[in-house]
């Protein structure tokens, strides 16, 4: 945070985990209905780099984004908030 932006920060579920260093995290959030203002539930899923390659299918984790990794890796896995049994 040098530059003085702040660094955005996500939280979700991990979806995939088959890749070498590398993870897909589900992010859901609601969102209302323009016309009848109920709530939907919509995800977005964001490749994430995982350095020490400790991620499995279900843990809950915080990714931060970061400069680009790869053509679609611009996120990276900060935290393991909960890890899966």
């Amino acid at each position: 945070m040098l530059s003085g932006k702040k660094i955005k920060t996500k939280i979700g579920k991990v979806v995939s985990d088959s890749m070498e260093k590398s993870v897909v995290v589900k992010v859901e959030y609601l969102v209302s209905h323009p016309l009848y203002k109920k709530r939907i539930k919509k995800s977005t899923k964001f490749m994430a780099h995982d350095e020490k390659d400790i991620c499995n299918i279900g843990d809950k984790v915080k990714i931060a984004e970061t400069r680009p990794l790869s053509k679609r890796k611009r996120w990276r896995v900060t935290e393991i908030l909960e890890k899966t049994k």
